[in-house]
């Protein structure tokens, strides 16, 4: 017999589909917890999303276009918050993540998320990134950036191999890494823009935005929705704040087990079917606590700093390398900190470490974010009985082949780190294009009005819908074309 947390029998919640999955029981909400409880979540979404954007995508289009481009760098990070907002409702109020509600709603998202989860994402351009900035640090020839990168890549598989709670690993790492982060932001804002850097910053909001369309012709299309997708975390990595919110143990996911190392851990092999809490006021009033939390949260540390980063570093290259630079794919970084050690000493050996950090800290999160997404969907959907493939060994399994197929393309010779960027972020716009139609069908369709998807926040992922799917339709538009 299932029990609720107060020791009575808990009863089916009729309102969670379970058609294609089995029946969520009734349980009731935690009591909400203090901010300062909860922080680290959106700590490991921010060190996804700096390196994915913020460091090369959009600095590299201020070297082509100017600063016209800072409002739609502006509009992407506020979708993406909304939309972050949507992916930890239906985990906070049922402990499952996103990707299995889309599979109560239609059987077939399990293993179509999967693809959208590895095929934009196995591209390992953030160790490349980091490995090439290391290079440009210490003077080392080209040719010692593949060897790095496949040797970063083995030292993020073992680190979390060897975590007894992988999540509290990740958040601790990147806690420190984006601490680092943060340091340099504040040395960019303090000791080197201009006065001159901030007016150009604000005439990028003001007189230059007219000049919006005219700098989109100039940007390559698939450039440009991948800096547009990139505008925060991204894609599927943002579908992964269900995942480590539910780890972090916020609302309902304090009742889900967590992922653990099969070798220093103690596993459970039970399947992440969640609960749900009765409508009552007492456990509503609990609800509105979490969200008021976790909104507070999200808002600060993923839109504030996000925002800061795309803005100081599009600032930064803009002031030290100007407009109209012929410098291509990776070779910009390279120009920047070779403009900021001439203008400032060891700025840019300053600006090239952090390059190391903040690619890296990306890797970590990419690498972690897909095994705990394919390891979630697997056990969820087709391994539930199993006492063998816990979710923690799927999850480690995964690990150990993203490494390796990583390491196998990279030895292939493909190892541009803009070009491998520019490949995952473009494909990771049209997935954000399909879960946002899905998030409105989960979080509006699904789940009670009193704390669904309804008012400003509605009309925000209808824009998202918008957003991510006419720059969709304009890259399948430009790429048909070219075929022809």
């Amino acid at each position: 017999m299932v029990t609720s947390n107060r020791g009575a029998p808990a009863r089916t919640a009729t309102e969670i589909r379970s058609g294609n999955l089995p029946a969520v029981p009734y349980r009731d909400l935690p009591e909400p917890l203090p901010m300062s409880k909860v922080i680290g979540a959106s700590v490991i979404l921010l060190a996804g999303s700096v390196g994915s954007g913020e460091f090369v995508l959009w600095p590299y289009m201020a070297t082509q276009t100017g600063l016209a481009l800072v409002w739609l760098a502006t509009i992407g990070v506020l979708t993406q918050y909304f939309l972050n907002m949507e992916i930890e409702r239906y985990t906070m109020a049922t402990g499952e993540t996103a990707v299995t509600g889309f599979t109560r709603l239609w059987k077939h998202w399990s293993w179509l998320f999967i693809i959208m989860a590895v095929i934009p994402w196995m591209w390992p351009g953030w160790a490349s990134g980091s490995s090439t900035a290391l290079t440009y640090a210490f003077g080392l020839p080209a040719s010692w950036v593949v060897p790095i990168t496949i040797a970063s890549l083995f030292l993020i598989a073992i680190v979390l191999t060897v975590s007894p709670v992988v999540y509290k690993t990740v958040e601790k790492i990147q806690t420190l890494l984006v601490a680092l982060i943060v340091l340099f932001m504040l040395y960019m804002a303090f000791g080197l823009l201009t006065g001159s850097s901030w007016g150009a910053l604000l005439s990028g909001f003001t007189t230059e935005a007219p000049k919006i369309p005219e700098a989109v012709g100039k940007i390559p299309v698939a450039l440009l929705l991948g800096a547009i997708a990139f505008a925060g975390a991204g894609g599927v990595m943002n579908l992964a704040q269900s995942n480590w919110i539910r780890d972090k143990g916020m609302g309902m996911g304090a009742h889900l087990p967590k992922i653990v190392s099969p070798i220093t851990g103690e596993e459970t092999t039970s399947g992440a079917i969640g609960y749900f809490f009765p409508q009552d006021e007492e456990n509503l009033r609990r609800w509105r606590g979490w969200w008021r939390v976790a909104d507070r949260e999200q808002f600060i540390t993923f839109f504030v700093l996000g925002l800061l980063a795309i803005l100081l570093f599009m600032a930064l290259a803009y002031t030290y390398v100007g407009v109209g630079s012929e410098a291509k794919n990776f070779d910009f970084v390279h120009l920047l900190g070779d403009k900021l050690n001439q203008s400032n000493g060891w700025a840019g050996h300053a600006y090239w470490f952090t390059g190391v950090v903040v690619l890296l800290s990306t890797n970590l999160a990419v690498v972690d974010m897909i095994a705990r997404i394919v390891a979630d969907i697997c056990k969820t959907n087709w391994l539930r009985d199993s006492t063998t493939w816990t979710e923690s060994r799927l999850y480690f399994l995964v690990v150990w082949l993203m490494v390796i197929f990583g390491s196998i393309i990279l030895m292939s010779g493909v190892s541009q780190p803009l070009l491998l960027l520019v490949i995952a972020s473009s494909l990771n716009g049209l997935v954000m294009f399909v879960y946002s139609v899905l998030l409105i069908q989960l979080n509006r369709g699904m789940l009670p009005r009193a704390i669904g998807l309804k008012g400003v926040r509605y009309a925000a992922i209808w824009w998202a819908v918008v957003f991510y799917g006419g720059f969709s339709i304009y890259l399948l538009i430009d790429q048909f074309g070219k075929l022809f």
